[in-house]
Order: C-alpha cells, then structure tokens, then sequence
C-alpha cells in the first residue's frame, strides 16, 4: 500500500488563499479547510493523516494549512481576527495567486529581520538553511502556543476535562450546564441551555472526548442514540479530531444534527474567552498550566 501523501506547506498556500477568495473574502479556520478539501478534493485518508505515523490529535493538513495562513499573513494578504476568522487585505483582495517558493523566502527573510530586532547580540551567522529557519520560524509561529495548549489538555485528567468543558459552555452563554455522572448513558457527559433572543431555549446534551483519537462515526451514532426523545440538539467536543465519516454522520440528512468541536476549534474557543491562556502581544499567548490542573 502507498503512503498517502498530503500537500506540503508551499503546496497549499494558494489553495488557501482561493478559498478565502471563494468563501467571499473571509471565513473560519474550518471554512477555509473544508474548502480547501473540496477544491483539491483530497481523499478522507488525507484529510485523516496525522502529524506523525501512529499518532493522533491534530491532523497533518490542518498543521500545514495553519502554517500556509500564517505566511500569508506575513506577506499581508490575510488577517486574522481575535475570534479566529481569517480575511483578506486590500492587497490580498486584489492578489489570486503567489509563487510559493518566493513567499517562502520572503517570510523567511522577515523572521531573520525580527530575530535580528529582538537581539542585536545574538549572532545570525549560520541560519541561512533551510533547518536553522524552520527553527527560527517555530519560534515565532501562532503555532507554538497553540502545539503547548493542546499538550496541556491532552494531559488532563478526563473529568477535569468535562469541568473544562462545563465553564466553556457558560462562558459562551448557556445555562444550566450539569455534568452528569451516571455511567452507561450513551456518552452523554452533560446537559445546558442556549437561550436565543431572550426567548427561545434549546436542551442541548454534550459528551467530552479527552483523546489524542479521532472520533468515529459510530461514537457519533451512539451519541445520537442517546440523544432520542430527550433533546433535538447535541454537542460532542475533544482534543482530538473526526475522522470525515464522522462529520458526514454528524450532518446526515434525516437525523438530528450534531455539531462537532475538534481541538482547533477548542483551543481557539480558550483563546478566545482566555480560559487558562493570557495574550501578551498579538499573536503571542501564555499558557496557565495552573488553571487547567485546579479546574
């Protein structure tokens, strides 16, 4: 069997700079991935392939694409706001495609400019490969806090994780948020609120996946199941990812739907009502291990 490959950093930095482009000039990391997928209409082995063989957790296209937008910002043809959507500049709006290899070097000759600013003492002699800027740039990358956060949730105890969890969903709105503790319950971890409007309320059930795994279609089947005859709406949220059998399921015509927060989203959501995570310059964030380890 051949190895699945999937596009490299270089490869998908016009992919994704066209689906910013299609979505209307703006869109959410998993906008621009979903679209990315349809329009390079990449297999669900690739879209599945973890970062590292054997491993799980965050996939391989979505550290990649996180990278393909951060040197497109870099280059000042997207922005990206506090709440995790990315647009496109007056530059960018006018720009529909890049010669990757240029903008590689470009963004490589800006990391040497800010690491030369931010030491005068620091010698650079030596950092002109390849490997040496890969290592400045991680240094620098959004992805460097955000590859510490997910280490810290995946360490978490399971039932400090549905706490987590429980304060998330309050932060974001809903009331009544209650972790459950029968076992046997179909996955079902707990039950809130969404109040709409001030009038309309909705029950939604929620269950927490504490995993490097990807979540199945068949946990999403379960879940569902458990769902019948007591609410219409569910929530399942992990660290890891689903596998795209589950995110079809999720959606399935017929069935109640299921909305689905893999660990991109989550970190994005801590980040966002800075739940254990403090920003000190933008993109820069600190991670509070305290917070995650007393919740």
């Amino acid at each position: 069997m051949s190895e699945v490959s999937v596009p490299n950093r270089n490869a998908l930095i016009n992919p994704v700079l066209r689906a910013v482009h299609d979505l209307g000039g703006s869109g959410t990391i998993q906008e621009i991935h979903d679209k990315v997928v349809s329009n390079l209409q990449l297999s669900d082995e690739q879209v599945a392939k973890p970062i590292k063989s054997g491993a799980s957790g965050p996939t391989q296209l979505a550290h990649r694409l996180g990278w393909a937008r951060s040197d497109l910002k870099a280059i000042g043809l997207l922005i990206n706001s506090a709440r995790g959507v990315w647009s496109l500049t007056e530059k960018g709006k006018s720009t529909s495609e890049v010669d990757g290899n240029e903008v590689r070097r470009a963004v490589n000759e800006i990391i040497k400019q800010e690491k030369l600013q931010r030491s005068d003492e620091e010698s650079t002699v030596g950092h002109d490969d390849d490997e040496d800027l890969t290592k400045i740039d991680e240094s620098r990358s959004d992805e460097k806090w955000r590859d510490a956060l997910y280490s810290v949730l995946t360490e978490m105890d399971p039932i400090a994780f549905e706490r987590l969890c429980q304060r998330i969903l309050r932060e974001s709105g809903f009331e009544q948020v209650e972790v459950t503790v029968r076992s046997g319950d179909g996955g079902i971890d707990g039950i809130g609120v969404i109040r709409i409007g001030g009038f309309l309320s909705f029950r939604v059930l929620f269950q927490c996946k504490r995993y490097k795994g990807s979540v199945s279609a068949g946990t999403v089947r379960d879940f569902r199941g458990a769902m019948i005859g007591r609410t219409d709406k569910g929530l399942i949220v992990t660290t890891g990812n689903f596998t795209p059998a589950a995110t079809r399921e999720a959606t399935r015509d017929g069935a109640p739907e299921i909305d689905l927060i893999d660990g991109e989203q989550l970190i994005d959501k801590l980040a966002e009502l800075e739940l254990g995570v403090s920003k000190e310059m933008v993109p820069a964030y600190t991670i509070n291990p305290d917070f995650f380890a007393t919740i």
